[in-house]
């Protein structure tokens, strides 16, 4: 209670320490393709919501000859700026923060506005969106990020109230887009791939139960659903580019933040004239909240990231980024009260992973255009161990001894021009080095029999492709065309090695039918690499690639989508877009009897079984979306997703997937009050996944048991079950003060406020005796007596956060 009180005297006393208001932005306007400056440009606040006030077209500055222009004596708070100049498209920047401790920097680019031959009134989007990606494309802010309600600044759980977006009901991260697998995504920083954005990475998969990236470094995330350029491939449901700010250039400043499971520091500042960095570090005390809890294992997590630019002059930028995580996972063998913590304890692995992406990027500008060239190089060291009863006394009592590393080295060359004629280019050429190593041990049961497995596998593979695209405006601008090609190929195998044979096309529309509808379109086939643990696997010691020999192909998805839509302002906008999805050569697990796409992820290794290109797919439905952006003091997102995935085994048969959701919905909303204090609520609703029952008979058979000490699946029944429908409200308050030297924001955040508790599917486990030996089924010679365990999760968690500026 004393704790309490002081905290409630520091938040009546703050206020009367705040200073006066002195806000600065700051910047320049550049010409998005040269890269120069443009002059005479108009930059004014069109909204904004301030410590005590909220005013509109409150002020606005002309550029100077070198693009740069400053807004001064501005109140604290985010502000909306509009930047217009003849000859280039309005630019909008959203919610801009200001305080009194620094200025606000932002960089602005500029793209050209194509010349029209009579005055036809075309008002485009305000909305992110482009000619490749007319469709499909949702942008989300840094601050959008920050104060999203349970997300605890995690971009992967802020992703989860995008249209499209499942909401998985448990506490990872796994980002199910239109009912595709969570290793159909691929992800960029900076231009520069990054293979996952997650701590505690289910190899071969994706997800994990902690974002990786720190989002004060975003500048904005852009989310591709569908309509994929032409230059990112590999990816199968979504792609997301995320761009990181410049560090600052004008003095050193400093972060700090504690939250909900981690503590961490960012700095930033200027290195000579022409260089800046921003690099953070984090650490986590998650272990500690779950040994709270009594959760029966510990995560710690520690990770670090890094962007470095140099501009040497106009025509050169040379940028550096690099992000990296140690992971350890541990059992917490002292939990084993109940009999939930103690089935748990007997089936979790203990791990420990490692991973880094480091890469380089160079840009040459010209007058109509930019060369870019991207060198980067990835690391993966994944470990895991079970002991079965988590004791290492005797040598049979092994069950997993599993370690892997994943090693990529990439190069894509990019060539972008603007003609003369409006008509824009792009085109490029990639390459990629990779290799593969593991050593696996571990004792199964596949389709009710025990099952070893031993083996060491190294795999070295080459990797190129090309890509091209043309955007063109028609009809004075009220339709604008793209068509685009992607060709990958890679030397694992003959079915693999033809470029032509992954022929990836993509056409794009955009009709502007009326000043602020407009009515989209793309059509596109694209191709994804199967992951290394399903190229590289051996069924012994010394053997042959089997899945090389069973003629492994290229993943294929076809997309169809269309879509309307209206932006009656600059901060509103509704669409509405249908999408169908045919998948083709999915991987099909022979030992399992199942496709790839119905075995789920979890925190082992998914897809290191014997497979054949044979499995089929689709995914479809419907996605509505109503966009507020923060003008004034309220901001607010409504999503419905109407989603339906299915896929083939061998009979032709479609079943549901593992990511069959098919009602999805998602609220977010806030309000901005005065005196620095904002409310925002978000609620998420998730149609139950289905899931496979447990074959009774074959899980407690006793070499069965003995042997892994968990239930075996039915696959004969695939995902006849289907979980409870999954809901969550989760509110948060913050309180902001701004000083004359830093500023101070302190929060309360609480997740799941009314306590909805999950029910997942019930695990099987077996009686034991006072010993906590396995009890004999006396009718059954071989067999275990059985029980089913109550399988929930599902927790209030109240969080308070410190952010500091200085």
């Amino acid at each position: 209670m004393q704790k309490s009180g002081c905290l409630f005297l520091l938040l009546l006393v703050l206020p009367v320490l705040a200073l006066a208001q002195n806000g600065v932005i700051r910047g320049r306007v550049l010409n998005k393709v040269s890269n120069e400056p443009v002059p005479y440009a108009t930059v004014v606040i069109s909204s904004s919501t301030g410590g005590n006030a909220t005013t509109s077209a409150i002020s606005g500055v002309t550029t100077t000859e070198e693009g740069r222009f400053e807004l001064s004596q501005l109140e604290p708070g985010r502000y909306n700026l509009e930047v217009r100049s003849l000859g280039f498209k309005t630019e909008r920047i959203y919610e801009v923060a200001v305080t009194n401790a620094r200025p606000a920097e932002v960089n602005i680019t500029l793209a050209e506005e194509a010349e029209r031959l009579q005055e036809v009134e075309v008002v485009a989007s305000p909305f992110s969106k482009t000619d490749e990606s007319p469709v499909s494309l949702r942008s989300i802010g840094p601050d959008e990020i920050r104060r999203s309600p349970g997300g605890n600044r995690d971009i992967s759980k802020v992703i989860r109230t995008l249209p499209g977006a499942a909401t998985a009901p448990s506490f990872r991260n796994d980002i199910i887009i239109r009912g595709g697998a969570p290793s159909e995504n691929k992800y960029y920083l900076d231009g520069v791939e990054v293979p996952n954005i997650n701590h505690f990475q289910t190899q071969g998969s994706s997800g994990g139960p902690v974002g990786l990236i720190n989002v004060d470094f975003i500048k904005e995330v852009d989310f591709y659903s569908g309509a994929f350029p032409a230059n990112r491939g590999g990816a199968l449901s979504s792609i997301f580019e995320f761009r990181q700010r410049e560090g600052r250039s004008d003095k050193w400043v400093f972060n700090g933040i504690v939250g909900a499971t981690d503590f961490g520091v960012t700095a930033e500042g200027p290195v000579g004239d022409s260089a800046s960095v921003i690099v953070s570090v984090r650490r986590s005390y998650l272990q500690l909240l779950f040994k709270a809890l009594e959760l029966p294992f510990l995560p710690v997590y520690n990770d670090y990231q890094l962007k470095y630019q140099w501009q040497p002059n106009r025509k050169n930028r040379f940028t550096l980024i690099s992000l990296g995580a140690l992971d350890n996972f541990e059992l917490n063998l002292a939990a084993n009260e109940t009999e939930e913590q103690r089935y748990q304890l007997n089936t979790l692995p203990v791990s420990d992973q490692w991973n880094y992406t480091i890469g380089g990027k160079w840009e040459y500008f010209r007058k109509d255009g930019f060369y870019t060239v991207v060198l980067s190089r990835n690391m993966l060291d994944n470990k895991a161990v079970k002991w079965a009863n988590n004791d290492n006394s005797r040598a049979d009592n092994l069950l997993l001894d599993y370690h892997s590393q994943e090693i990529e080295n990439k190069l894509r060359l990019e060539d972008y021009r603007q003609l003369n004629s409006g008509l824009r280019l792009s085109w490029g050429l990639n390459y990629e080095r990779a290799k593969y190593s593991v050593n696996n041990y571990f004792k199964t049961v596949a389709q009710g029999q025990p099952l070893t497995r031993d083996f060491t596998s190294d795999l070295a593979l080459n990797k190129w492709g090309l890509f091209g695209q043309a955007s063109q405006d028609l009809l004075e601008g009220q339709l604008v065309l793209s068509a685009g090609f992607r060709m990958d190929a890679t030397d694992y195998s003959d079915e693999m090695n033809r470029l032509w044979q992954q022929f990836s096309p993509r056409l794009s529309a955009a009709y502007y039918f009326l000043p602020k509808w407009s009515l989209n379109f793309n059509a596109g086939r694209y191709y994804q690499l199967p992951s290394y643990v399903v190229m590289g696997y051996r069924s012994t010691e010394g053997g042959g690639l089997v899945n090389r020999q069973n003629g492994l192909k290229y993943l294929q998805a076809d997309h169809l989508v269309t879509g309307l839509e209206w932006a009656p302002n600059n901060f509103l906008r509704l669409t509405m877009e249908g999408f169908y999805k045919w998948y083709r050569n999915y991987p099909y697990l022979l030992d399992l009897g199942v496709s790839l796409a119905n075995l789920g992820a979890d925190f082992g290794v998914v897809g290191q079984n014997p497979v054949v290109s044979a499995s089929k797919g689709r995914a479809y439905g419907l996605e509505f979306l109503v966009q507020q952006k923060l003008a004034g003091t309220f901001y607010g997102t409504l999503a419905y997703t109407l989603v339906r995935s299915e896929f083939t085994g061998l009979n032709d048969v479609y079943k549901p997937s593992a990511w069959d959701y098919r009602h999805i919905v998602s609220l977010t909303g806030g309000k901005r009050f005065k005196r620095n204090w904002e409310l925002g609520t978000r609620f998420l609703l998730s149609g139950g996944p289905p899931f496979t029952p447990y074959n009774y008979t074959a899980s407690l058979n006793q070499e069965n048991w003995d042997r892994t000490g968990q239930g075996v699946t039915d696959y004969s029944r695939l995902n006849e079950g289907r979980l409870s429908p999954f809901h969550q409200l989760d509110v948060r308050i913050d309180k902001k003060y701004f000083f004359s030297r830093w500023s101070l924001n302190v929060y309360f955040d609480v997740q799941n406020l009314y306590g909805y508790e999950v029910e997942f599917q019930e695990n099987i486990d077996v009686q034991r005796d006072d010993a906590g030996l396995p009890v004999a089924d006396p009718a059954n010679p071989g067999q275990y007596l059985g029980k089913l365990l109550r399988n929930t999760s599902g927790t209030i968690l109240p969080t308070v956060g410190i952010i500091v500026e200085l």
